[in-house]
């Protein structure tokens, strides 16, 4: 290459019909491989998957109106996606089952791994094919930018259901119907159709048994049905994400170590560093290990259902642990009344509260019927601002409806400024500096606005 009298490399000149030689080859490679160009085979790609170390697999479109929720997320983060490759990873059971948490959090942490592994490599071979392809992690790490709002790229539950893979069970956990609830689930979102997409099962692989309701240490899991998000979040991840921000308050705000040890024990500041270390400790996954849904996992259960319940469920419920909960909620009462054995920890929630539409849509999940026993009223609220909204709230017979706009006629009108609300919220600013300062105004009844809060302990 020749160097030009200022020390400036020239630009090779390939004329006006030539072009780098490499891309000739390359066009020559595309759609040259096994899957070829346009539609892709969905038995090559199933025994692709297969061999790569997947235990089981199937294929969505992005266009399946089950993933309508999802697509514009997958199209966020790999516009070409057409298809969804789903894939499933067996655990075993025995470590996932055992109440010594370190083991079973191996298990699930390795099993993670070994999945995400297994789409990478499949990407890979997808690639070398001329075929474009994504491989999303399959839990963490996530898109944290808006936390505590969505983080996944893609919800393997949904895409997992629609793939055929399993059904929900009660537990909210996806049920493989042969490797039943030992079994995790990742992506590869592909840049081509298939020839053959593949169906959602048409039964549920869940017995109903309730063992997962019997084996919750902070009663999640209703018996009705009702699913406590906050509750399950809240122990089970407090290791993690949100319980891992109100511990770095916790050392933030503290005057001394005495003070940080009221606060936080040492157990728990070494645990802290293990999930660091090693990946993030969920305390809980009982639901999972209890339950006995899926063909390789359901003989011994039939076979003798007091043994399954003697030798899974029972060292489960009877281990001595801390259980974290927040103060006046469903969940600090299950555990005084169920597991009086076990450490009742008071503690912050998990889930913060961040956004007026992160405050409307997380209602629903972090809703305590038990604190809304006797409750029967309906809220208009209106918030001005930046995120200036109006939705009506009804909480009714312990149940929970939030709809956009003023519906039918209020008990209590809560007009707010949305930030300030969200302060409120927080404990960053009382509810007599809001009213003294018209942040906040209420039309109704001061003590309705008081039993809205107990629904909602944070």
């Amino acid at each position: 290459m020749n160097v030009d009298p200022d020390g400036e490399a020239e630009r090779p000149s390939f004329g006006p019909a030539s072009e780098p030689p490499t891309i000739g080859s390359v066009a020559t490679a595309q759609g040259a491989g096994r899957f070829g160009s346009g539609v892709l085979p969905s038995r090559a790609l199933r025994d692709l998957a297969l061999a790569c170390g997947a235990d089981d697999c199937g294929l969505v479109s992005v266009d399946d109106p089950l993933l309508a929720g999802e697509k514009p997320h997958i199209h966020r983060a790999f516009p070409a996606a057409r298809t969804v490759l789903v894939l499933a990873g067996r655990m075993h059971r025995e470590p996932v089952r055992s109440p010594a948490r370190s083991v079973a959090n191996m298990e699930f942490h390795t099993s993670g791994h070994d999945l995400d592994e297994t789409a990478r490599r499949i990407v890979r071979a997808l690639e070398d094919q001329g075929v474009k392809a994504l491989n999303p992690a399959m839990a963490f790490p996530m898109e944290m930018d808006d936390f505590p709002e969505r983080g996944w790229i893609v919800s393997q539950k949904i895409v997992a259901e629609a793939a055929g893979l399993g059904r929900m069970g009660i537990h909210r956990s996806v049920i493989h119907p042969r490797y039943g609830s030992f079994v995790l689930f990742a992506s590869v979102l592909i840049a081509s159709d298939v020839d053959e997409l593949s169906k959602p099962i048409d039964y549920n692989p869940c017995l109903s048994c309730k063992l997962c309701v019997a084996a919750c240490p902070v009663g999640a899991i209703k018996p009705d049905g009702y699913f406590d998000f906050s509750a399950c979040f809240t122990h089970n991840y407090q290791q993690f994400m949100g319980g891992f921000v109100n511990f770095v308050e916790d050392v933030a705000s503290s005057r001394s170590t005495a003070d940080y040890r009221q606060k936080q024990s040492y157990a728990e500041t070494v645990s802290r560093w293990q999930s660091l270390a090693y990946g993030p400790n969920y305390n809980a996954a009982y639901c999972i290990a209890a339950c006995p849904a899926g063909e390789d996992v359901i003989g011994p259960y039939l076979a003798d259902k007091a043994r399954h319940l003697k030798d899974v469920v029972d060292p489960l419920r009877a281990k001595g642990e801390p259980v974290y909960a927040v103060k006046d909620s469903d969940a600090a009462d299950h555990v005084a009344k169920r597991f009086p054995h076990k450490r009742l920890r008071l503690v912050r929630s998990s889930a913060r509260v961040t956004t007026v539409k992160s405050f409307l849509w997380g209602m629903k999940l972090s809703f305590q019927p038990g604190k809304a026993a006797d409750l029967a009223a309906t809220y208009h609220f209106a918030f001005t601002g930046r995120e200036e909204s109006e939705a009506t709230v009804t909480i009714r017979d312990r149940k929970l409806s939030v709809v956009d706009g003023h519906v039918g006629k209020a008990d209590l009108r809560v007009t707010a400024d949305g930030a300030e609300w969200i302060r409120f919220l927080n404990k960053e600013v009382s509810l007599v500096r809001l009213l003294l300062t018209r942040k906040l105004r209420l039309k109704g009844s001061p003590r309705l606005l008081a039993a809205f809060g107990r629904c909602f302990p944070s």
